[in-house]
């Protein structure tokens, strides 16, 4: 069973309410009825309902038994105005802008998730990734503990001997372009609960990765990573985890085993941690194009679930991006 076979079953077992702001756009329309239909989530749409049912229509998307919400008309819509209201008033919001703001798509969404009408949220087919985090910020905010979103990719890689039976987890990949050492602390420990808790990897083995191996070389970039390892072992001492490595020592048991002998992650590592966002996103391009690999994405760190899309996303990539954002509620 796959990576993303086993995302379905779960997402099975335990059915989450998934909303879809962008509700009135085809390929969400497709989406939501294949989430549907296949007991992956029961997705929420919101927008004008006679737009997204003429849209629907359109596009032959079976809205039966689905919900259709529209924030301008909702009889919700003043009570979640007055929460918002109530969690921005200290930072300038008033009432009145928060009345606007409630009639807002992404806002209403990212409400019915904090406060617990919905179990997550999608988006991004339409609006930028900026559009849902900064009312994901605003509104439900961090894990405690966790100062920063961050992302992880879920590479499926055909090569079985790497990573756990091949699936490798990438962070971060998309959020944070130069991290602090104490950022990629906190990415390095979510990064290990989202392959647990997401991907089932009963035992993450977490590697720090740089240009250098345990003290193979100087310089100011290697000594940043030396130093998120040890913040990142005093965040969760449980966690094996390890570093600074580079890919081949994570990876390879014969070179971790000759870099870094005693290690419990070199050679295994299932979780790789990049030290800045252009070599993360470069890594995880070239091991979906060259490689090979499936590539699925989450965002990581904050309360409650909610994950973006690209706006060039597929019909099957929001199916999917769904039902991990289920099981992340499960969690």
């Amino acid at each position: 069973m796959s990576m993303i076979e086993r995302v379905y079953a779960k997402a099975r077992a335990d059915v989450k309410r998934i909303v879809l702001p962008e509700g009135d756009e085809e390929r969400t329309l497709l989406a939501a009825a294949r989430l549907k239909a296949e007991g992956l989530a029961e997705p929420i749409l919101l927008g004008n309902e006679a737009a997204v049912r003429a849209e629907a229509a359109r596009v032959g998307a079976d809205l039966t038994g689905l919900t259709v919400l529209d924030p301008e008309t909702s009889e919700k819509t003043e009570s979640y105005a007055e929460a918002l209201y109530e969690l921005r008033k200290a930072k300038g919001l008033s009432r009145e802008a928060a009345g606007s703001l409630a009639r807002d798509v992404m806002y209403y969404g990212i409400l019915m998730v904090k406060l617990g009408d919905a179990d997550g949220l999608v988006s991004g087919a339409v609006h930028t990734t900026g559009d849902m985090l900064r009312p994901a910020l605003q509104i439900i905010k961090m894990k405690p503990g966790i100062h920063i979103v961050s992302s992880s990719f879920l590479m499926n890689c055909p090569n079985h001997a790497l990573g756990d039976e091949g699936l490798l987890v990438y962070a971060d990949c998309i959020v944070n372009p130069c991290p602090t050492a104490e950022e990629l602390a906190e990415i390095a420990v979510t990064s290990a609960y989202t392959a647990r808790d997401l991907c089932g990897v009963e035992t993450p083995r977490v590697a720090l990765l740089s240009f250098s191996t345990k003290g193979s070389a100087s310089h100011e970039l290697v000594t940043k990573v030396q130093k998120a390892v040890e913040l990142a072992h005093a965040l969760a001492p449980e966690l094996l985890l390890d570093g600074e490595l580079q890919p081949d020592a994570a990876l390879v048991p014969e070179v971790g085993a000759r870099k870094a002998p005693g290690s419990a992650v070199a050679g295994k590592a299932n979780v790789l941690i990049f030290p800045d966002l252009q070599s993360g996103n470069i890594a995880y391009k070239l091991t979906q194009r060259i490689g090979g690999a499936e590539a699925y994405a989450v965002l990581q760190g904050l309360a409650k679930p909610c994950n973006d899309l690209s706006r060039g996303c597929s019909v099957q990539d929001i199916v999917n991006t769904a039902a991990l954002t289920a099981v992340q509620a499960q969690a």
